[in-house]
């Protein structure tokens, strides 16, 4: 018979992870955190003047891609 602690190794090492609560609002919430900072840095970006945007080597057309792509598209996210 296992003892506790072989039997808790063996789950742990399983091939299907288990689901933890949790761990899924705690990425969630991390997600939403990313998503509505890249949102306000693309409502910043729009609010920048013409001036300002050629201080940073920017023009207008330059940035409309960037600010016209909704909230939850990540620019270098993967998969």
């Amino acid at each position: 018979m296992k003892s506790h602690a072989e039997f808790v190794q063996s789950c742990a090492r399983s091939a299907t992870p288990h689901f933890s609560l949790g761990r899924w609002l705690r990425a969630a919430w991390q997600r939403f955190g990313c998503w509505h900072a890249l949102y306000r840095q693309r409502q910043q970006l729009a609010s920048l003047s013409d001036e300002m945007l050629k201080d940073i080597g920017l023009s207008r057309a330059d940035i409309e891609t960037e600010i016209t792509r909704p909230f939850w598209d990540e620019p270098f996210r993967r998969g």
